[in-house]
């Protein structure tokens, strides 16, 4: 059973312009207009937006550690930097 509603919108004027040229350019009733454009955009808007593809980022080998650890931050600093670090 098809129900219909009735109601009342307040358009902005940009959604206003838009219709009215749909309406001229369509040559259709203001009511077919608004219920083909609802109904796209509705259906639009209910769908799961499409799937992403899957990035992925390749691994790059640095080479061999140049300092013995990187836990003590100052040690790491102070071989890079030079004794000036300190």
């Amino acid at each position: 059973m098809l129900r219909r509603m009735r109601t009342t919108l307040s358009l902005d004027d940009d959604v206003a312009a838009l219709l009215a040229r749909a309406q001229k350019t369509r040559k259709a009733s203001l009511k077919d207009v608004v219920n083909n454009a609802l109904r796209h955009g509705l259906h639009a808007m209910v769908k799961p937006p499409p799937r992403r593809a899957r990035f992925e980022t390749k691994a790059v080998s640095l080479g061999k550690c140049l300092l013995g650890n990187l836990d003590d931050v100052a040690e790491a600093l102070a071989i890079a930097e030079g004794e000036a670090f300190r």
